[in-house]
């Protein structure tokens, strides 16, 4: 059984991406390498196959998983990647809070800031790939509730849900300096207002956070 049936990956052409920093006014551009990502947030089905688990305050198995830390999602990754045979992208030493990515490796994997924000624009130059409300549950039509992934318009790439619904943990940390451990949340969820809904809004949260508007989805390297 194809373990990624309904949650398939589209292929991410290489570009360039640029960041920007508000704390410290500073922006810089990133070359982003051709990578695989999920067409839209992991559901509550495919994280209870892998899993066992349904952590979900909203309960649907064609809803994003929901209430799952960061820790949580790259524990999801290498189970994915074990289940289909692939090398685990992690390494994880839980107990002292170290986790190392194996770039090499072929398994799965959470998308980087820059990787998201690039797949997020699909080439896009403004703040949204459409119109928000044709594109993303957000507060302002999701009637403060979860929604089932693919329900509204996807970008020119066909990722669906990269604005609203859930936000989605990334790899990255968002700044050692100031928030240590903090890591990337991108994308707004169906609890924010409109200005959150945008491909270049962040977010951050301790990795071992949970909340009903954080899910996350999976990424895989090309092999070059």
């Amino acid at each position: 059984m194809d373990l990624m049936m309904g949650n398939e990956m589209v292929a991410i052409p290489p570009g360039q991406v640029t960041l920007s920093d508000r704390r410290t006014q500073r922006s810089w551009s990133i070359e982003i390498a051709p990578y695989q990502l999920t067409a839209w947030p992991v559901t509550q089905a495919l994280y209870a196959q892998i899993t066992g688990q349904r952590p979900s305050t909203s309960v649907g198995d064609q809803l994003p998983v929901e209430c799952v830390s960061w820790w949580d999602a790259t524990r999801f990754c290498n189970a994915l990647s074990q289940c289909a045979g692939l090398t685990p992208a992690y390494r994880i030493r839980a107990e002292a809070e170290v986790i190392e990515w194996d770039a090499s490796a072929d398994g799965y994997r959470l998308p980087t800031e820059a990787e998201w924000e690039h797949a997020c624009r699909a080439g896009a130059t403004g703040p949204r790939y459409g119109e928000l409300d044709e594109i993303a549950w957000y507060r302002g039509n999701s009637h403060e509730r979860i929604h089932e992934v693919g329900g509204k318009r996807p970008n020119s790439w066909g990722l669906y849900d990269m604005l609203g619904n859930v936000w989605d943990w990334c790899w990255d940390v968002y700044d050692a300096e100031v928030y240590g451990a903090y890591r990337v949340l991108r994308g707004g969820g169906w609890f924010d207002e409109h200005w959150s809904c945008r491909a270049s809004a962040r977010r951050r949260s301790h990795p071992t956070f949970q909340v009903d508007d954080v899910g996350f989805r999976v990424a895989r390297s090309v092999a070059r």
